[in-house]
């Protein structure tokens, strides 16, 4: 048995061990467990085992079938080797444990196999090992989507807010793609539904309105910036970059600003950053009053009463009604229709922040394994990875 590694023929050690079989002792039946005596057929199979130092092992196995009464002729049961595998129990657990730290890739370099053998072995492990999702007391939901793929490929992941358990993962973002997850859960678990926090995605509120009727929508702090970044800011950035057409470095510099405005200042990566993006400001009023409010709706998320908050919200609404920029005076109209779901977070602690760190580790999943084509797989990786608290 020879490696292929970039078109090279790489040769490695091997040691080969034939398992002789005998006719005169009891077998079991792989079908029913029952043991028989004698032997149907014998035939020949080439097994891979845990390496020996650096030598891969090989074993020549020579498996029986039993003529067995209840199921025909079936393979012998060996409790070190599943019926049809070509590699023993204990060399499909230490690929499935390295494959908890490591690229399929990898894996199936360091072992010499396939990289779908390698697949289907850490597959059937996480089917057998992935505990049933604990639905007995779930009340707070998180959901968000992820890219699956490059392009308009997404899937939407829910997560249990007390527990951090990932509930379920499914593809798609659009209503028909999420109704399965509460037809899962059942009418009894969503009447129990408390408070579900998600984006600003008019599908995922019209889909648990329907089907949680006695849940508060609780918006994250992070996507309605996020939205306020991408609509008013940047619409503001390109606005002011057009007018400043006749003047180019101006031009220059607002167009260049784009990620300097949408960041936060305290995350920005060094002082010439800062002192970059204070000039900006500095020179142009409109983004300077778009920067500023950004701030102050970030605030409202920092209110414990609501009361406050409500006040708070109406002092910003003013301010923007009042700032003679379209995009932040658009915005702040379709604001005013979710302002509800952005004051319960006074009454529920609960934001998508854990779900976000989520979705961080899915990414980081895509880049280890380069992709998965496998989506089943890829969704038992994310169950995995969060089995939540107990």
């Amino acid at each position: 048995m020879e490696r292929f590694e970039s078109g090279v023929k790489s040769p490695r050690a091997q040691v080969w061990i034939e398992l002789l079989g005998f006719d005169d002792h009891l077998r079991a039946c792989s079908g029913c467990g029952r043991f028989v005596k004698g032997v149907h057929d014998w035939s020949q199979r080439e097994i891979r085992d845990l390496p020996v130092f650096d030598a891969d092992t090989v074993l020549v196995v020579w498996r029986a079938r039993v003529p067995c009464s209840a199921c025909g002729p079936k393979l012998e049961a060996l409790d070190w080797l599943e019926p049809h595998a070509r590699v023993t129990k204990r060399l499909a657990e230490s690929v499935a444990r390295m494959c908890k730290v490591m690229p399929i890739k990898r894996v199936a370099e360091h072992y010499d196999l396939h990289w779908g053998t390698v697949k289907d072995i850490d597959k059937a492990f996480l089917k057998r090992a992935l505990e049933p999702v604990r639905l007995g007391k779930v009340r707070l939901l998180m959901m968000d989507e992820f890219a699956l793929h490059k392009g308009q490929s997404y899937a939407t992941v829910f997560a249990d807010a007390e527990t951090r358990q990932v509930l379920w993962v499914g593809k798609g973002r659009n209503q028909a793609d999420i109704r399965p997850f509460f037809e899962w859960l059942g009418k009894r678990r969503c009447k129990r539904i408390c408070a579900v926090a998600m984006d600003m995605s008019p599908t995922f509120e019209l889909v648990v309105r329907e089907k949680c009727p006695n849940a508060e929508i609780v918006l994250d702090q992070f996507h309605v910036l996020a939205n306020f970044g991408q609509k008013v800011i940047d619409r503001i950035r390109v606005n002011e970059a057009n007018r400043c057409r006749d003047d180019k470095a101006a031009r220059e510099l607002i167009k260049g600003a784009k990620w300097l405005l949408l960041g936060n200042w305290e995350n920005l990566p060094n002082r010439a950053s800062k002192t970059k993006l204070n000039e900006l400001l500095d020179a142009n009023q409109a983004l300077m009053t778009a920067y500023v409010m950004k701030d102050a709706l970030k605030a409202l998320w920092a209110y414990k009463r609501e009361g406050w908050a409500r006040k708070a919200w109406e002092n910003w609404l003013e301010m923007a009604c009042s700032s003679g920029l379209p995009p932040l005076m658009r915005f702040a109209k379709n604001l005013t229709k979710r302002i509800g779901d952005i004051l319960s977070h006074c009454r529920w602690n609960l934001n998508t922040s854990v779900l976000e760190g989520i979705n961080n580790k899915i990414k980081v999943l895509k880049r280890i394994a380069y992709g998965y084509r496998d989506e089943e797989y890829f969704f038992l990786k994310i169950r995995a990875a969060f089995p939540g608290n107990p």
